[in-house]
Protein backbone atom coordinates (compact mmCIF):
# COMPACT_ATOMS: atom_id res chain seq x y z
CA UNK A 1 0.00 0.00 0.00
CA UNK A 2 1.90 3.50 -1.53
CA UNK A 3 1.21 6.30 0.96
CA UNK A 4 -1.22 7.88 -1.32
CA UNK A 5 -3.52 5.15 0.22
CA UNK A 6 -3.62 6.23 4.10
CA UNK A 7 -5.41 9.56 3.87
CA UNK A 8 -8.25 8.24 1.72
CA UNK A 9 -8.62 5.38 3.76
CA UNK A 10 -9.18 7.46 7.13
CA UNK A 11 -11.74 9.57 5.70
CA UNK A 12 -13.65 6.59 4.42
CA UNK A 13 -13.20 4.73 8.27
CA UNK A 14 -13.23 7.32 10.35
CA UNK A 15 -14.62 10.95 8.57
CA UNK A 16 -16.52 12.18 11.12
CA UNK A 17 -13.78 11.60 13.81
CA UNK A 18 -11.43 14.76 15.13
CA UNK A 19 -8.05 14.18 13.13
CA UNK A 20 -5.79 17.13 13.52
CA UNK A 21 -5.55 19.73 16.87
CA UNK A 22 -3.39 22.60 15.71
CA UNK A 23 -4.11 25.61 18.18
CA UNK A 24 -7.16 26.89 17.66
CA UNK A 25 -7.50 24.74 14.66
CA UNK A 26 -9.56 21.69 14.92
CA UNK A 27 -10.24 19.14 11.71
CA UNK A 28 -11.70 16.20 10.96
CA UNK A 29 -10.17 13.86 8.68
CA UNK A 30 -13.08 15.19 6.29
CA UNK A 31 -11.83 18.64 6.62
CA UNK A 32 -8.52 18.06 6.47
CA UNK A 33 -8.05 15.73 3.75
CA UNK A 34 -10.08 18.63 1.56
CA UNK A 35 -7.07 20.97 2.75
CA UNK A 36 -4.41 18.39 1.53
CA UNK A 37 -6.68 17.77 -2.02
CA UNK A 38 -6.74 21.48 -2.48
CA UNK A 39 -2.77 21.94 -1.49
CA UNK A 40 -2.65 18.65 -4.31
CA UNK A 41 -4.31 20.58 -6.78
CA UNK A 42 -2.57 24.14 -5.87
CA UNK A 43 0.98 22.49 -6.25
CA UNK A 44 0.12 20.99 -9.41
CA UNK A 45 -1.01 24.63 -10.43
CA UNK A 46 2.26 25.51 -9.86
CA UNK A 47 3.91 23.32 -12.43
CA UNK A 48 5.06 20.58 -9.17
CA UNK A 49 4.92 17.37 -11.07
CA UNK A 50 6.24 13.15 -9.91
CA UNK A 51 9.80 13.49 -7.88
CA UNK A 52 10.00 16.78 -8.33
CA UNK A 53 11.18 18.55 -4.50
CA UNK A 54 9.19 20.60 -2.08
CA UNK A 55 10.85 22.35 0.42
CA UNK A 56 9.07 23.43 3.60
CA UNK A 57 10.69 25.60 6.42
CA UNK A 58 8.12 25.20 9.53
CA UNK A 59 7.57 24.82 12.86
CA UNK A 60 5.13 22.30 13.77
CA UNK A 61 1.83 22.73 12.69
CA UNK A 62 -0.91 21.40 10.66
CA UNK A 63 0.24 22.75 7.43
CA UNK A 64 3.09 20.28 7.60
CA UNK A 65 0.92 17.46 8.28
CA UNK A 66 -1.05 18.63 4.48
CA UNK A 67 2.38 19.16 3.11
CA UNK A 68 3.63 15.70 3.98
CA UNK A 69 0.02 13.89 2.65
CA UNK A 70 -0.08 16.21 -0.40
CA UNK A 71 3.46 15.16 -1.43
CA UNK A 72 2.95 11.82 -1.04
CA UNK A 73 -0.29 12.22 -3.35
CA UNK A 74 1.53 13.83 -6.03
CA UNK A 75 4.35 11.71 -5.97
CA UNK A 76 6.47 14.95 -4.95
CA UNK A 77 9.62 14.21 -2.61
CA UNK A 78 9.14 16.44 0.26
CA UNK A 79 12.31 18.12 1.61
CA UNK A 80 12.07 19.01 5.52
CA UNK A 81 13.81 21.90 6.75
CA UNK A 82 15.47 22.77 9.41
CA UNK A 83 14.73 26.29 10.89
CA UNK A 84 17.60 26.48 12.63
CA UNK A 85 19.95 26.37 9.68
CA UNK A 86 21.37 29.64 8.30
CA UNK A 87 20.29 30.78 4.88
CA UNK A 88 23.91 29.75 3.58
CA UNK A 89 22.98 25.96 5.31
CA UNK A 90 19.31 26.40 3.79
CA UNK A 91 20.38 27.48 0.42
CA UNK A 92 23.01 24.98 0.63
CA UNK A 93 20.08 21.82 0.74
CA UNK A 94 18.06 23.55 -1.41
CA UNK A 95 20.36 23.50 -4.31
CA UNK A 96 21.85 20.35 -3.54
CA UNK A 97 17.60 18.88 -3.38
CA UNK A 98 16.46 20.92 -6.54
CA UNK A 99 13.91 21.72 -4.92
CA UNK A 100 11.81 24.37 -6.91
CA UNK A 101 8.92 25.43 -4.14
CA UNK A 102 9.37 26.11 -0.88
CA UNK A 103 6.50 26.10 1.64
CA UNK A 104 7.64 28.89 4.38
CA UNK A 105 6.09 30.20 7.83
CA UNK A 106 5.88 34.28 7.92
CA UNK A 107 7.95 33.57 11.04
CA UNK A 108 11.00 32.70 8.92
CA UNK A 109 10.71 35.45 6.58
CA UNK A 110 14.22 37.02 6.89
CA UNK A 111 16.27 33.81 6.33
CA UNK A 112 13.83 33.49 3.13
CA UNK A 113 15.03 36.58 2.22
CA UNK A 114 18.29 36.04 2.93
CA UNK A 115 18.56 32.90 0.46
CA UNK A 116 18.11 35.34 -2.37
CA UNK A 117 20.64 34.50 -5.07
CA UNK A 118 22.07 31.45 -3.08
CA UNK A 119 19.30 28.78 -3.81
CA UNK A 120 18.21 30.36 -7.77
CA UNK A 121 16.34 27.43 -8.77
CA UNK A 122 13.78 27.92 -5.75
CA UNK A 123 10.83 29.62 -8.44
CA UNK A 124 8.18 29.85 -5.84
CA UNK A 125 7.68 30.21 -1.78
CA UNK A 126 3.86 30.00 -0.90
CA UNK A 127 4.25 32.16 2.64
CA UNK A 128 1.80 30.46 5.65
CA UNK A 129 0.19 32.28 8.38
CA UNK A 130 -1.02 35.34 6.98
CA UNK A 131 1.87 37.01 5.35
CA UNK A 132 1.02 40.01 3.66
CA UNK A 133 1.63 39.54 -0.12
CA UNK A 134 3.87 42.13 -2.29
CA UNK A 135 4.43 39.35 -5.24
CA UNK A 136 1.06 38.52 -6.43
CA UNK A 137 3.25 36.09 -8.25
CA UNK A 138 3.82 34.49 -4.82
CA UNK A 139 0.75 33.36 -3.77
CA UNK A 140 0.38 32.98 0.23
CA UNK A 141 -0.52 29.73 1.44
CA UNK A 142 -4.16 29.72 2.39
CA UNK A 143 -5.19 31.69 -1.03
CA UNK A 144 -3.87 28.33 -2.86
CA UNK A 145 -5.78 26.24 -0.93
CA UNK A 146 -9.15 28.71 -1.36
CA UNK A 147 -8.44 29.24 -5.20
CA UNK A 148 -8.38 25.44 -5.72
CA UNK A 149 -10.85 22.33 -5.39
CA UNK A 150 -11.25 20.07 -2.33
CA UNK A 151 -11.38 16.99 -5.01
CA UNK A 152 -9.01 14.18 -4.44
CA UNK A 153 -5.95 14.61 -7.46
CA UNK A 154 -6.31 12.02 -9.79
CA UNK A 155 -4.36 8.88 -9.27
CA UNK A 156 -0.64 8.31 -10.09
CA UNK A 157 1.35 4.76 -10.40
CA UNK A 158 3.84 5.07 -6.90
CA UNK A 159 6.16 2.70 -6.67
CA UNK A 160 7.71 1.17 -3.29
CA UNK A 161 10.82 2.14 -4.29
CA UNK A 162 9.47 6.03 -5.95
CA UNK A 163 11.58 8.41 -3.02
CA UNK A 164 9.08 9.91 -0.56
CA UNK A 165 11.02 12.13 1.69
CA UNK A 166 14.85 13.91 1.60
CA UNK A 167 15.96 14.42 5.30
CA UNK A 168 19.17 16.19 5.53
CA UNK A 169 21.76 15.24 8.31
CA UNK A 170 22.59 18.02 11.15
CA UNK A 171 25.79 18.65 9.25
CA UNK A 172 27.94 18.20 12.61
CA UNK A 173 30.92 16.70 10.66
CA UNK A 174 30.80 18.25 7.39
CA UNK A 175 28.72 18.62 4.13
CA UNK A 176 24.88 17.96 4.87
CA UNK A 177 23.98 14.48 3.45
CA UNK A 178 20.85 13.96 1.83
CA UNK A 179 19.15 10.40 3.41
CA UNK A 180 16.42 9.28 0.79
CA UNK A 181 13.61 7.43 1.87
CA UNK A 182 11.41 5.39 -0.24
CA UNK A 183 7.61 5.01 0.24
CA UNK A 184 8.60 1.08 1.13
CA UNK A 185 10.57 2.74 3.53
CA UNK A 186 8.17 4.81 5.49
CA UNK A 187 5.07 2.61 5.14
CA UNK A 188 7.27 -0.87 6.43
CA UNK A 189 8.53 1.86 9.36
CA UNK A 190 4.19 2.70 9.95
CA UNK A 191 3.53 -0.58 10.06
CA UNK A 192 5.91 -1.97 12.51
CA UNK A 193 5.33 0.86 14.71
CA UNK A 194 1.27 0.18 14.42
CA UNK A 195 2.46 -3.44 15.42
CA UNK A 196 5.27 -2.63 18.34
CA UNK A 197 3.14 0.50 19.76
CA UNK A 198 -0.11 -1.18 19.28
CA UNK A 199 -1.73 2.30 17.79
CA UNK A 200 -5.21 2.19 17.45
CA UNK A 201 -7.80 4.98 16.42
CA UNK A 202 -8.20 5.80 20.61
CA UNK A 203 -4.68 7.39 20.32
CA UNK A 204 -3.87 10.84 20.15
CA UNK A 205 -0.41 11.46 19.37
CA UNK A 206 1.01 14.36 20.69
CA UNK A 207 3.75 16.27 18.34
CA UNK A 208 5.79 17.91 20.12
CA UNK A 209 9.46 16.79 18.63
CA UNK A 210 10.30 19.20 15.46
CA UNK A 211 8.22 17.33 12.51
CA UNK A 212 11.50 18.15 10.28
CA UNK A 213 12.88 15.45 12.01
CA UNK A 214 12.28 11.92 12.48
CA UNK A 215 11.62 11.72 16.17
CA UNK A 216 8.54 12.82 15.46
CA UNK A 217 7.66 12.68 11.28
CA UNK A 218 7.49 8.77 11.55
CA UNK A 219 4.25 9.41 13.35
CA UNK A 220 2.52 11.70 10.42
CA UNK A 221 1.50 8.41 8.66
CA UNK A 222 1.26 5.65 11.69
CA UNK A 223 -1.25 7.56 13.59
CA UNK A 224 -3.37 8.62 10.33
CA UNK A 225 -3.42 4.95 8.84
CA UNK A 226 -4.85 3.87 12.36
CA UNK A 227 -7.34 7.02 12.22
CA UNK A 228 -5.80 8.35 15.57
CA UNK A 229 -5.80 12.05 16.84
CA UNK A 230 -2.78 14.61 15.61
CA UNK A 231 -2.20 17.11 18.33
CA UNK A 232 0.38 19.66 17.09
CA UNK A 233 2.30 21.54 19.75
CA UNK A 234 4.44 24.72 17.73
CA UNK A 235 7.60 24.79 19.87
CA UNK A 236 8.63 23.17 22.72
CA UNK A 237 8.13 24.77 25.94
CA UNK A 238 8.05 22.93 29.18
CA UNK A 239 4.90 24.07 30.76
CA UNK A 240 2.91 24.21 28.12
CA UNK A 241 3.57 20.68 27.17
CA UNK A 242 2.96 19.44 30.55
CA UNK A 243 -0.57 21.33 30.29
CA UNK A 244 -1.46 20.17 27.01
CA UNK A 245 -1.41 16.72 28.08
CA UNK A 246 -4.03 17.23 30.68
CA UNK A 247 -6.44 19.20 28.27
CA UNK A 248 -6.01 17.32 25.16
CA UNK A 249 -5.82 13.69 26.99
CA UNK A 250 -2.47 12.64 25.28
CA UNK A 251 -2.03 8.71 25.09
CA UNK A 252 1.42 8.57 23.63
CA UNK A 253 4.46 10.78 22.21
CA UNK A 254 7.96 10.58 21.40
CA UNK A 255 10.16 12.95 22.86
CA UNK A 256 13.75 14.26 22.92
CA UNK A 257 15.70 12.99 26.49
CA UNK A 258 16.34 16.69 26.90
CA UNK A 259 12.85 17.59 26.90
CA UNK A 260 11.59 15.36 28.69
CA UNK A 261 14.35 15.92 31.36
CA UNK A 262 13.00 19.57 31.97
CA UNK A 263 9.48 18.43 32.20
CA UNK A 264 9.81 16.15 34.75
CA UNK A 265 12.29 18.72 36.49
CA UNK A 266 9.91 21.47 35.97
CA UNK A 267 8.63 22.34 39.26
CA UNK A 268 4.80 22.42 38.39
CA UNK A 269 5.45 19.07 36.76
CA UNK A 270 3.05 17.74 39.48
CA UNK A 271 0.34 19.93 39.04
CA UNK A 272 -1.66 17.90 36.13
CA UNK A 273 -3.26 15.19 35.14
CA UNK A 274 -1.64 12.47 33.26
CA UNK A 275 -4.09 9.70 33.66
CA UNK A 276 -4.79 9.30 29.89
CA UNK A 277 -0.97 8.26 29.04
CA UNK A 278 -0.78 4.64 28.12
CA UNK A 279 3.45 5.68 27.43
CA UNK A 280 5.74 7.94 26.89
CA UNK A 281 8.78 6.86 24.50
CA UNK A 282 11.95 8.73 24.31
CA UNK A 283 14.58 9.06 21.38
CA UNK A 284 16.85 10.87 18.77
CA UNK A 285 19.42 10.71 21.87
CA UNK A 286 20.73 8.40 24.56
CA UNK A 287 18.77 9.22 28.18
CA UNK A 288 20.33 8.15 31.67
CA UNK A 289 18.73 5.79 33.76
CA UNK A 290 18.30 8.51 36.23
CA UNK A 291 16.21 10.63 33.85
CA UNK A 292 13.97 6.97 33.32
CA UNK A 293 13.36 6.61 36.92
CA UNK A 294 11.70 10.26 37.03
CA UNK A 295 9.72 9.97 34.07
CA UNK A 296 8.05 6.95 35.06
CA UNK A 297 7.27 8.74 38.48
CA UNK A 298 6.02 11.95 37.59
CA UNK A 299 3.86 10.38 34.75
CA UNK A 300 2.67 7.03 35.72
CA UNK A 301 2.37 5.27 32.70
CA UNK A 302 4.61 2.56 30.74
CA UNK A 303 8.01 4.01 28.92
CA UNK A 304 10.28 2.94 26.08
CA UNK A 305 13.15 4.36 24.89
CA UNK A 306 13.78 4.30 21.72
CA UNK A 307 16.55 4.16 19.36
CA UNK A 308 16.74 5.01 15.38
CA UNK A 309 18.84 7.02 12.86
CA UNK A 310 17.46 9.40 9.97
CA UNK A 311 18.76 6.13 7.70
CA UNK A 312 16.16 3.35 9.02
CA UNK A 313 13.16 5.64 8.78
CA UNK A 314 13.88 6.31 11.97
CA UNK A 315 13.44 3.03 14.63
CA UNK A 316 15.75 0.29 14.91
CA UNK A 317 15.53 -0.70 19.19
CA UNK A 318 12.69 -0.01 21.12
CA UNK A 319 12.79 -1.28 24.97
CA UNK A 320 9.79 -2.80 25.10
CA UNK A 321 9.81 -5.31 27.72
CA UNK A 322 9.02 -9.30 27.01
CA UNK A 323 6.41 -10.92 28.77
CA UNK A 324 8.63 -13.04 31.16
CA UNK A 325 10.68 -9.71 32.19
CA UNK A 326 7.31 -7.74 33.62
CA UNK A 327 7.78 -10.65 36.39
CA UNK A 328 11.47 -9.32 37.68
CA UNK A 329 11.48 -7.08 40.41
CA UNK A 330 11.27 -3.32 39.16
CA UNK A 331 15.11 -2.20 39.79
CA UNK A 332 15.82 -5.10 37.32
CA UNK A 333 12.95 -4.00 35.04
CA UNK A 334 13.75 -0.07 34.74
CA UNK A 335 17.53 -1.95 33.51
CA UNK A 336 15.82 -3.23 30.45
CA UNK A 337 13.75 -0.01 30.07
CA UNK A 338 16.24 2.19 30.05
CA UNK A 339 18.64 0.09 27.88
CA UNK A 340 18.45 1.02 24.24
CA UNK A 341 16.08 -1.90 23.31
CA UNK A 342 15.44 -5.13 21.91
CA UNK A 343 15.73 -4.73 17.56
CA UNK A 344 12.69 -3.10 16.07
CA UNK A 345 9.83 -5.90 14.83
CA UNK A 346 10.68 -4.38 10.81
CA UNK A 347 14.49 -4.91 11.11
CA UNK A 348 17.45 -7.08 11.29
CA UNK A 349 19.75 -6.26 13.82
CA UNK A 350 23.85 -7.23 14.70
CA UNK A 351 26.28 -6.16 16.54
CA UNK A 352 29.79 -7.05 15.33
CA UNK A 353 33.59 -6.38 16.29
CA UNK A 354 36.08 -5.46 13.45
CA UNK A 355 36.23 -8.62 12.17
CA UNK A 356 32.54 -8.81 11.68
CA UNK A 357 31.40 -11.39 13.83
CA UNK A 358 28.91 -10.54 16.38
CA UNK A 359 30.15 -10.10 19.67
CA UNK A 360 29.18 -12.04 23.31
CA UNK A 361 25.71 -11.62 24.52
CA UNK A 362 27.72 -10.29 27.92
CA UNK A 363 26.46 -6.82 28.14
CA UNK A 364 30.19 -6.22 27.57
CA UNK A 365 32.17 -7.16 24.62
CA UNK A 366 31.63 -4.03 22.29
CA UNK A 367 30.93 -3.80 18.84
CA UNK A 368 29.17 -1.81 16.31
CA UNK A 369 25.53 -1.80 14.99
CA UNK A 370 24.94 -2.59 11.56
CA UNK A 371 21.18 -3.31 10.08
CA UNK A 372 19.04 -4.68 7.14
CA UNK A 373 15.61 -4.39 6.42
CA UNK A 374 12.66 -2.55 4.17
CA UNK A 375 13.07 0.78 6.76
CA UNK A 376 16.71 1.00 5.82
CA UNK A 377 17.26 3.93 3.18
CA UNK A 378 18.50 2.86 -0.39
CA UNK A 379 21.15 6.03 0.20
CA UNK A 380 22.32 9.70 0.08
CA UNK A 381 21.08 11.80 -2.95
CA UNK A 382 23.48 12.20 -5.24
CA UNK A 383 26.30 10.62 -3.28
CA UNK A 384 27.05 6.84 -4.39
CA UNK A 385 30.80 6.92 -2.46
CA UNK A 386 28.76 7.79 0.69
CA UNK A 387 26.19 5.07 0.06
CA UNK A 388 28.80 2.59 -0.55
CA UNK A 389 30.72 3.49 2.35
CA UNK A 390 27.41 3.23 4.79
CA UNK A 391 25.96 0.49 3.64
CA UNK A 392 27.91 -3.07 2.78
CA UNK A 393 26.47 -6.30 1.36
CA UNK A 394 23.07 -5.17 1.73
CA UNK A 395 23.69 -3.81 5.65
CA UNK A 396 23.81 -0.27 7.29
CA UNK A 397 26.55 0.08 9.50
CA UNK A 398 25.56 2.92 11.90
CA UNK A 399 29.08 3.82 13.46
CA UNK A 400 27.17 3.44 17.11
CA UNK A 401 29.26 1.20 19.28
CA UNK A 402 26.94 -1.35 21.90
CA UNK A 403 26.69 -4.22 24.25
CA UNK A 404 24.12 -7.09 24.21
CA UNK A 405 22.77 -8.72 27.05
CA UNK A 406 21.76 -12.65 27.02
CA UNK A 407 18.06 -11.54 26.28
CA UNK A 408 19.34 -9.73 22.89
CA UNK A 409 18.55 -6.14 24.38
CA UNK A 410 20.88 -3.55 23.08
CA UNK A 411 22.92 -0.66 25.02
CA UNK A 412 24.36 2.08 23.02
CA UNK A 413 27.49 2.73 25.20
CA UNK A 414 28.73 5.53 22.39
CA UNK A 415 29.09 6.54 18.62
CA UNK A 416 32.63 5.85 17.29
CA UNK A 417 33.72 9.48 16.71
CA UNK A 418 32.47 9.95 20.61
CA UNK A 419 34.72 7.24 22.68
CA UNK A 420 37.45 8.34 24.18
CA UNK A 421 40.90 6.97 24.32
CA UNK A 422 42.44 7.75 27.06
CA UNK A 423 46.27 6.45 28.38
CA UNK A 424 45.32 3.62 26.02
CA UNK A 425 42.03 2.88 27.64
CA UNK A 426 38.19 3.65 26.13
CA UNK A 427 35.71 5.85 28.05
CA UNK A 428 32.01 5.51 26.77
CA UNK A 429 30.70 8.79 27.34
CA UNK A 430 27.42 7.27 28.17
CA UNK A 431 28.84 5.25 31.11
CA UNK A 432 29.80 8.83 32.56
CA UNK A 433 27.06 10.90 31.82
CA UNK A 434 24.82 8.24 33.44
CA UNK A 435 26.84 8.94 36.79
CA UNK A 436 26.65 12.73 36.34
CA UNK A 437 22.77 12.25 36.03
CA UNK A 438 22.65 10.86 39.28
CA UNK A 439 23.92 13.94 41.35
CA UNK A 440 21.82 16.10 43.18
CA UNK A 441 22.96 19.06 41.63
CA UNK A 442 23.27 18.24 37.60
CA UNK A 443 20.38 19.02 35.36
CA UNK A 444 22.11 17.76 32.29
CA UNK A 445 25.95 16.83 31.16
CA UNK A 446 27.57 16.06 28.63
CA UNK A 447 31.32 14.41 28.29
CA UNK A 448 33.84 14.96 25.58
CA UNK A 449 37.51 13.76 25.00
CA UNK A 450 40.12 16.82 24.71
CA UNK A 451 43.79 16.60 23.60
CA UNK A 452 46.31 16.14 26.79
CA UNK A 453 49.71 15.46 26.05
CA UNK A 454 50.37 13.10 28.84
CA UNK A 455 47.27 10.73 28.05
CA UNK A 456 46.41 11.46 24.19
CA UNK A 457 42.77 12.60 25.24
CA UNK A 458 41.31 13.54 29.34
CA UNK A 459 37.56 12.70 30.02
CA UNK A 460 36.19 16.27 30.41
CA UNK A 461 32.71 17.46 31.69
CA UNK A 462 30.04 19.79 30.53
CA UNK A 463 27.49 20.32 33.14
CA UNK A 464 24.60 22.28 33.44
CA UNK A 465 23.39 22.71 37.33
CA UNK A 466 19.83 22.74 38.53
CA UNK A 467 18.62 26.08 40.15
CA UNK A 468 19.41 26.68 43.16
CA UNK A 469 22.05 23.95 43.14
CA UNK A 470 25.73 24.44 43.26
CA UNK A 471 28.86 22.11 42.99
CA UNK A 472 32.54 22.14 42.50
CA UNK A 473 34.72 20.84 39.94
CA UNK A 474 36.40 18.58 42.76
CA UNK A 475 33.02 17.86 43.96
CA UNK A 476 32.09 16.20 40.52
CA UNK A 477 34.82 14.49 39.78
CA UNK A 478 35.02 13.03 43.25
CA UNK A 479 31.67 11.58 42.95
CA UNK A 480 32.35 10.17 39.66
CA UNK A 481 35.45 8.56 41.19
CA UNK A 482 33.07 6.75 43.83
CA UNK A 483 30.85 5.40 40.89
CA UNK A 484 33.55 4.95 38.32
CA UNK A 485 37.10 3.47 37.39
CA UNK A 486 39.10 6.46 38.21
CA UNK A 487 40.66 6.87 34.65
CA UNK A 488 36.70 7.11 33.74
CA UNK A 489 36.62 10.13 35.54
CA UNK A 490 36.48 13.60 34.58
CA UNK A 491 39.70 15.20 34.71
CA UNK A 492 38.22 18.32 34.58
CA UNK A 493 34.41 20.14 34.61
CA UNK A 494 32.70 22.70 32.82
CA UNK A 495 29.75 24.74 34.09
CA UNK A 496 27.49 26.06 31.45
CA UNK A 497 24.27 27.79 31.29
CA UNK A 498 23.05 25.33 28.38
CA UNK A 499 24.58 22.81 26.43
CA UNK A 500 25.06 23.76 22.65
CA UNK A 501 22.44 21.77 20.53
CA UNK A 502 21.28 20.46 16.87
CA UNK A 503 18.61 21.73 15.56
CA UNK A 504 16.59 18.67 16.57
CA UNK A 505 17.44 19.18 19.95
CA UNK A 506 20.03 16.67 20.45
CA UNK A 507 23.62 17.96 22.07
CA UNK A 508 26.08 19.09 19.82
CA UNK A 509 29.23 17.73 21.54
CA UNK A 510 31.03 18.56 18.30
CA UNK A 511 30.21 22.14 19.53
CA UNK A 512 31.68 20.83 23.10
CA UNK A 513 35.30 19.73 21.32
CA UNK A 514 36.08 22.07 18.47
CA UNK A 515 37.43 25.18 20.86
CA UNK A 516 40.10 22.31 22.01
CA UNK A 517 40.96 21.24 18.71
CA UNK A 518 42.81 24.68 18.00
CA UNK A 519 46.48 24.82 18.29
CA UNK A 520 47.77 25.50 21.33
CA UNK A 521 45.00 24.30 23.36
CA UNK A 522 44.23 21.54 25.72
CA UNK A 523 42.95 20.34 29.49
Amino acid sequence: MPLNELLPKAVKLYPRREAVVCGHVRMEYREFAERVWRLCNGLRSLGLRRNDRLGILHENCHVFLEAYFAAAHLGLILVPLNFRLSPKELAMILVDSGSRVLIAQKAFRDKVEGLSGLAPGVDKVLWSQGRHREDASEPDYETLLASHDPDPPADIPIKDDDVAHLYYTSGTTGRPKGVMLTHKNVKSHALGTIADLHLTDADHWFHVAPLFHLADAWATFAITWVGGKHVVFPSFEALGVLRTIQEEKITLSNLIPTMLNMMVNHPEAGDFDYSSLRVILSGGAPIAPEVVRKIIETFKCDYIQTYGMTETSPYLTMSILKKHLKDLPWETQLVFKASTGREFINVGLKVVDEQGKEVARDNKQVGEIIVKGDIVTPGYWNLPEETGKAIRDGWLYTGDLAVVNEEEYVTIVDRKKDMIITGGENVYSTEVENVLYTHPAVLEAAVIGIPDPKWGEAVRACVVLKPAKSATEKEIIAYCKENLAHYKAPKSVAFLDALPRTGSGKIYKKGLRDPFLQPGKSS
